[in-house]
């Protein structure tokens, strides 16, 4: 195991955002040991070659988690990738990495991250906040601090842990709670993997809020830390080196918040474009449209959000179902006992 151990997560569709984070951070941190793990299926066809940019690619199903298939079924796309985070985490620390960090697929690193490693040589956890400076405008407050408050005060496209007692100790803890409840839930006060989090620096001694505004830089707090480039020609947030920015829902909803907070900084829409030609060119044809394997039951039936929500509540279902996805099982109980999940109306109730 290399000294420095660094993961993602993601599905096939997300390959292209995942490639190019690899080379990103290949590009800087070569020595880094680079681990890929998949919450899917390969769709017919797909050359493992497309990988390579991963000195380990690892199948969700083979982390030991305990009734992966009925556990599995109770979360969406989102939810089942942050919800192995956790058991990721346990076995890279188990396996002897003395440091390890996430990254979200959809962040390009851009400057080293060394310094970022230096705090993990007194502390056990680095956490880095969605927002480093008060907002100033009602709408910025609404949609920054508030949100934060709501879904998570720490942004857990990023984290860094040592493996020391307090790093290992965190690492179980999460891996527990993500195994009971990563469920995009915020009126349960829960948001996937990130609200935990929040309890993260009573819970647990030893960790660093990482407050440098060159990191974990993204739509929601770029009015805060405008991007430039200095006379070295790197580029800079809010004064400090750029180190990694995150590109969340880029194309969508994350162009919209770009607009909105960046204003006339067009150092930022130059980034986006760049990081869009870079998706482009490590895109695999067809890929970004993959569904999700576990989006359907093995007929090809669509599993509603419904049916999920109906498992996490029925601890007989999950015993009862060994394998949810399989059509003669939960389908048929469902088609038998509760149509309406499935959209069936007017089903002669049998019940």
């Amino acid at each position: 195991m290399a000294r420095i151990a660094c993961f993602t997560s993601f599905t096939y569709a997300y390959l292209s955002r995942a490639r190019v984070l690899a080379r990103t951070l290949r590009r800087l941190h070569p020595d880094w040991s680079l681990w890929a793990v998949i919450t899917d299926v390969p769709p017919p066809g797909f050359d493992p070659a497309t990988l390579a940019d991963f000195d380990h690619v690892v199948d969700s199903r083979d982390l030991g988690i305990p009734r992966f298939l009925p556990w599995l079924f109770r979360h969406d796309l989102v939810e089942a990738c942050t919800a192995v985070k956790g058991a990721m985490l346990q076995r890279l620390l188990g396996e002897g990495a003395t440091k390890v960090v996430y990254l979200d697929p959809d962040i390009a690193v851009l400057a080293s991250l060394d310094p970022l490693l230096t705090r993990l040589d007194s502390a056990s956890i680095v956490l880095t906040p969605h927002q480093t400076n008060p907002n100033t405008t009602p709408l910025a407050v609404a949609d920054n601090e508030r949100a934060s408050m709501q879904y998570g005060i720490y942004n857990l496209g990023f984290i860094a842990v040592r493996n020391d007692a307090t790093g290992t100790a965190f690492a179980r803890w999460w891996a527990e709670r993500l195994y009971e409840a990563c469920y995009d839930a915020p009126e349960q006060g829960l948001f996937t993997d990130q609200k935990y989090c929040d309890l993260v620096p009573g819970l647990f001694h030893g960790v660093h809020i990482e407050q440098d505004p060159g990191c974990n830089v993204a739509s929601w707090n770029v009015n805060r830390r405008a991007i430039a480039v200095n006379r070295r020609g790197e580029l800079t947030a809010g004064g400090r080196l750029l180190r990694f920015y995150h590109f969340t829902k880029i194309g969508g909803v994350g162009d919209r918040m770009t607009e909105r907070y960046a204003g006339d900084n067009v150092e930022v829409y130059e980034m986006v474009a760049w990081y869009k030609r870079a998706l482009v060119a490590a895109a695999v044809p067809g890929l970004d449209r993959q569904p999700w394997h576990y989006a359907s039951f093995n007929d090809g039936t669509p599993v509603p959000r419904q049916a999920r929500l109906l498992l996490r509540q029925r601890p007989d279902l999950q015993a009862r179902f060994d394998d949810p996805f399989a059509a003669t099982g939960l389908l048929a109980w469902l088609r038998r006992e509760q149509p309406e999940i499935l959209g069936i109306v007017g089903a002669a109730d049998s019940r």
